[in-house]
């Protein structure tokens, strides 16, 4: 029996439907009249930082090699027969997939054939097939991506930082793995990954656009069979509040040097609320964001271009405030963000200010519920998180600058942070 839930917005006048599936699935449908495609994401709470873990009634933790995540992703395209983007290719849907640090997706967006495309993916996600022989050739093809990535300036400037700010967590490691950790997996690992998170009761699925609950169910009905639900503990070690390291610095070909400053936040609980969330990423809006004094006179001082960017990054276990770009005197631009930040800590939020980029942000919500692709990942990365999709406008209405404040006054230490240098030899 399908439990449905109508949830509602009253400020957009839009609802979607939260389903308990049968089979023990969470499934999210988001109808959007007069949309002429649609896009769906089939997702497993399961990233590259997962590994070590243990199910209940196991005694010891399993632990398999880095960027495994990653590999099995790329694996499940495969059949016996034809792979799915073969299948796609007959429906014309485009397909993709993704691994992050903390889940692996699934998803296609198509304009029409909408349920035949939607039986692919339950298909080919619920259907592993694995053998010595296709493990040992997507061996060579993904090393062959990571000897690539290893080599490509932003992201070795971004993993660079991370393996400078984290001593043990599994963050700091590239998400596709090493060479030599992948030369580990075997299609026993892989199969006992998949059989581990790709159970329902930790994945979802979420549709939006041109779609109804009906034809959702009608595919879902036909393709899904109910599994009973599996509790997994992950297992990682402590993690210090310190960094490892100040500076860390690589020589790649590049045109200028390529920077990553990071304030590693000492947290004190596994994850980050999504208020603290929300007020992060207004508060680095205020610091650094396009519109803010410290961006323009670092333009005009001709410190950084218009690459400059701010992230709030994370995640299980980490986090940190993260200033990215390019500059001929990295250091200089770290400085100037540092005195920044202790202006503001000393001063407190310009008002006028927090008020402005606040509704920037609300402004900003309010449009992702105009793409369908953002709200299908979104309904997926918010249930894996706990929360729901209109949550985001309700917490971000309620956040005040003495929150802004307060959340950098404990969030953020300029004594606690690192910088990765990509420039040429």
């Amino acid at each position: 029996m399908n439990n449905i839930k109508e949830i509602k917005n009253e400020l957009l006048g839009d609802r979607y439907f939260e389903i308990d599936h049968s089979s023990g699935l969470k499934i999210f449908v988001y109808p959007k009249e007069n949309y002429s495609s649609a896009y769906a994401v089939f997702g497993t709470k399961y990233g590259s930082v997962d590994t070590s873990f243990r199910t209940e009634g196991e005694e010891d933790f399993t632990s398999v090699p880095e960027g495994i995540a990653h590999f099995l992703e790329h694996k499940l395209f495969e059949s016996e027969e034809l792979d799915a983007f073969a299948r796609y290719a007959k429906t014309g849907a485009s397909a993709n997939a993704y691994t992050s640090f903390d889940k692996t997706c699934y998803l296609f967006s198509c304009s029409g054939n909408f349920e035949e495309s939607l039986e692919i993916l339950l298909d080919f996600v619920t259907n592993p097939y694995f053998t010595a022989q296709t493990v040992e050739k997507e061996q060579g093809i993904i090393g062959q991506e990571i000897k690539m990535t290893n080599d490509e300036p932003g992201w070795e400037s971004l993993f660079s930082l991370l393996r400078a700010m984290y001593h043990n967590h599994p963050v700091k490691i590239d998400i596709a793995g090493t060479v030599e950790s992948i030369s580990h997996i075997t299609a026993d690992l892989l199969y006992s990954c998949y059989n581990t998170f790709y159970n329902f009761s930790n994945m979802a699925l979420a549709v939006a656009g041109n779609v109804t609950v009906e034809q959702v169910l009608r595919v879902a009905d036909k393709m899904l069979k109910a599994e009973p639900p599996k509790k997994i503990e992950r297992k990682f070690l402590p993690e210090p509040p310190t960094v490892v390291q100040d500076t860390v610095v690589r020589n790649l070909p590049v045109s200028m040097p390529i920077f990553a400053i990071g304030y590693k936040e000492d947290v004190k609980t596994p994850c980050r609320t999504l208020k603290e969330t929300l007020e992060s990423e207004i508060l680095l809006d205020i610091i650094a964001g396009k519109t803010s004094t410290l961006y323009e006179e670092l333009l005009n001082d001709g410190l950084i271009n218009t690459t400059f960017e701010t992230e709030y990054f994370e995640g299980y276990g980490y986090s940190a405030h993260i200033f990215t770009g390019e500059s001929n005197d990295c250091e200089k631009v770290r400085e100037r963000i540092n005195r920044e930040i202790i202006k503001v800590i000393k001063e407190g939020v310009d008002r006028e200010t927090f008020d402005r980029i606040k509704k920037k942000h609300y402004g900003g919500v309010i449009m992702n519920f105009d793409d369908v692709g953002s709200l299908a990942n979104s309904l997926v990365g918010d249930y894996f998180n706990g929360e729901g999709l209109f949550d985001q406008l309700s917490v971000l209405e309620s956040i005040t600058a003495e929150d802004i404040d307060n959340r950098l006054r404990t969030a953020i230490n300029v004594e606690n942070s690192s910088m990765s240098i990509i420039k040429q030899d």
